[in-house]
């Protein structure tokens, strides 16, 4: 049998262990060990997890060092993972995932996530907000960090930041997180930035604008552009985009650096055009960018990456995990439990051996030994 043990000790052996001496029945290795596998396999509470390693005891026993007469209570892993220290915890996710899909490249959106029911009312406690790292070309979550309680987005993408080895890498952001020292901090790690723009600084989003509107009415005269369009069609919808760029240099470089957006190279609109039966619309986005490139076809396959996670990550994380439904809120758990069930995301995304949804192999994983211990050793 696979030894799942060199794995998991590999990524978690720096990993605190909150709990005081006096007392501890299970080894942490043997704690995370059963949570992962039975989020992987359809657990979504402590009670699920702690039920999954009794029903699987006999086999845990195969390659965990477990006490002869039980296996871990869901008290147990609840009071483990309400202590646990979230970043700590982060930081071995991150092992684990360069493990499984090597170094970071291409595209990677931040975006961020509710957990909606992870509010304490009795407590004055907020539902916790997650920001993620999608990384569309690994098709993975390479990251994530709760924002802090009392703040947003802003606080919390620099320190996923520090966290991620960005060099060579496009980091796009709505725009909560386009901000000037957001995208500073990108391109002295030696990444590039595509940062959506919005009413939310009125101003930069008002100068954007302009640009593009004064630009059109003379017919780009003097100033370099490209224009890219494509089409979408299906499930009754009709999608058209024209994506446009532009490079002013004698303009766009002087003044925007001046103004504090380091790097900065081109700004971008993309026009969206809807046709779902006989109803239509048009949207219009705005975007600003130090990719340094005069192609419209680049940008706006970026752009598109951007707006993948939604249906990529966050619509499966409620669908196969049912994340929204979730109702831990007391300590760390659920800034815990959601990381391991990005922790079986990846798992399962990384897998090609089954050619079916994420939900059935989770079912596959629950009956299948076999297949379960080739999901854990993959890291």
């Amino acid at each position: 049998m696979t030894d799942t043990r060199t794995s998991v000790t590999r990524h978690f052996a720096d990993l605190p262990d909150p709990r005081s001496d006096h007392g501890k029945r299970y080894s942490l290795t043997s704690l995370i060990t059963i949570a992962i596998c039975a989020v992987i396999c359809g657990a979504e509470d402590w009670v699920g997890i702690a039920a999954f390693g009794q029903a699987k005891e006999r086999w845990f026993r195969t390659f965990l060092d477990l006490p002869d007469d039980d296996t871990p209570s869901d008290d147990t892993f609840r009071c483990f993972f309400e202590r646990l220290d979230p970043d700590a915890f982060e930081r071995c996710f991150q092992s684990w995932t360069g493990a499984l899909a090597g170094v970071l490249c291409g595209v990677v959106t931040f975006d961020g996530k509710t957990l909606r029911r992870s509010f304490d009312a009795a407590s004055g406690k907020a539902a916790i907000h997650m920001v993620s790292a999608w990384a569309g070309e690994h098709n993975m979550v390479f990251g994530q960090i709760a924002t802090d309680e009392k703040s947003n987005e802003i606080t919390a993408i620099p320190k996923l930041l520090e966290m991620l080895d960005i060099k060579g890498v496009t980091i796009t952001i709505d725009a909560m997180g386009c901000q000037k020292d957001i995208a500073a901090k990108i391109v002295d790690k030696g990444g590039d930035y595509v940062l959506a723009v919005k009413d939310n600084q009125p101003t930069l989003h008002e100068d954007i604008k302009g640009v593009f509107d004064d630009a059109a009415k003379n017919g780009w005269k003097g100033r370099g552009h490209d224009v890219y369009t494509e089409a979408d069609k299906g499930h009754g919808r009709i999608e058209q985009r024209t994506t446009t760029i532009t490079w002013d240099t004698a303009w766009l470089f002087g003044a925007w650096e001046k103004n504090g957006w380091k790097g900065v190279r081109c700004l971008v609109e993309v026009r969206r055009e809807r046709i779902i039966g006989e109803k239509s619309s048009t949207s219009v986005h705005h975007f600003i960018a130090s990719v340094e490139s005069r192609k419209a076809s680049r940008l706006a396959e970026i752009c598109r990456a951007h707006w993948g996670i939604e249906n990529q990550l966050h619509w499966r994380l409620d669908m196969a995990f049912n994340e929204d439904q979730s109702r831990l809120r007391k300590g760390n758990g659920a800034e815990n439990m959601s990381r391991l069930r990005r922790m079986g995301f990846n798992f399962l995304k990384c897998d090609r051996t089954q050619k079916m949804g994420m939900k059935n192999k989770r079912l596959m994983a629950g009956w299948d030994n076999d297949y379960l211990i080739r999901l854990l050793a993959s890291g």
